[in-house]
């Protein structure tokens, strides 16, 4: 019981009237995504993941071995190396979609010391997302809170730096998502805990009090540059140094995986 608790906590902050709503995993339908899934839970079956990455594709990129994106995983291996990394992103994944990936092997047979996850931008990307309101601030947290409990049920002991949804500037609708994204953080830093989950909002370093993502973080955006890239692990090396201690002259990582539609 009093590890059940743990989790439920945190929503308690938010107010005891709003029950937090099940969350149905999903299933991306393609193939492509499919051989990825398959190849992603190959990865974890390998072992030697001390520090696993979870998210979309703002997550894939920075530790992904398409070429494309060779400078993004140079910086990877400059800031990971000797801590075992594994990254576990998909490109357009959903909080729907990745609680579906862990609850379908992609956290089996691997037992992380540390998680960083990052997701929820995706469900932002709907034409009608403004529109959408506390509908869709309660569709993000709700998910998370379900992918949290998943990683708490398959590895206990694990610590998971939760990041906040990053600021996004991209296509007609400008900045008009920051005041979602701000109300969904506000919510994840209330699912902070003493002990497993540690909260880090990197909103102030991306972007100015408006919502306008500085220059040069990121390449579209949405996705991060090299340079939003690198603010997003100077975040993290402080948690990673205390948990993890300093990274070792040597790393037993799995390999990175890639698009497979890349090699057909």
């Amino acid at each position: 019981m009093h590890s059940q608790l743990r989790w439920i906590l945190p929503f308690c902050a938010l107010g005891a009237s709003r029950a937090v709503a099940e969350t149905i995993p999903v299933e991306r339908q393609d193939s492509n995504s499919r051989i990825a899934h398959t190849q992603l839970v190959e990865k974890a079956r390998r072992g030697g993941i001390d520090l696993y990455f979870l998210g979309d594709s703002i997550t894939r990129r920075w530790g992904t071995s398409d070429p494309q994106y060779h400078e993004m995983f140079a910086n990877w291996r400059t800031n990971f190396f000797g801590w075992n990394a594994g990254n576990f992103g998909w490109g357009g994944d959903t909080v729907q979609n990745v609680l579906w990936r862990i609850r379908h092997g992609e956290l089996d047979a691997v037992r992380p010391r540390v998680i960083v996850l990052l997701v929820g931008t995706n469900n932002l990307g709907a034409a009608d997302a403004t529109d959408r309101g506390d509908a869709l601030v309660d569709e993000v947290t709700d998910g998370i809170h379900a992918i949290l409990e998943t990683i708490h049920e398959k590895v206990p002991g694990a610590t998971v730096l939760l990041t906040g949804v990053f600021p996004r500037n991209d296509g007609r609708r400008g900045t008009t998502l920051i005041p979602t994204i701000r109300r969904i953080n506000a919510r994840l830093a209330k699912m902070a805990d003493a002990k497993g989950v540690r909260f880090m909002d990197l909103s102030g370093r991306l972007a100015d009090s408006d919502g306008k993502l500085v220059e040069g973080v990121t390449v579209d955006g949405l996705h991060l540059s090299v340079r939003g890239y690198q603010l997003w692990a100077d975040a993290l090396k402080p948690h990673l140094l205390e948990l993890l201690g300093p990274p070792a002259s040597t790393d037993h990582a799995p390999p990175p995986t890639g698009d497979p539609s890349a090699k057909r």
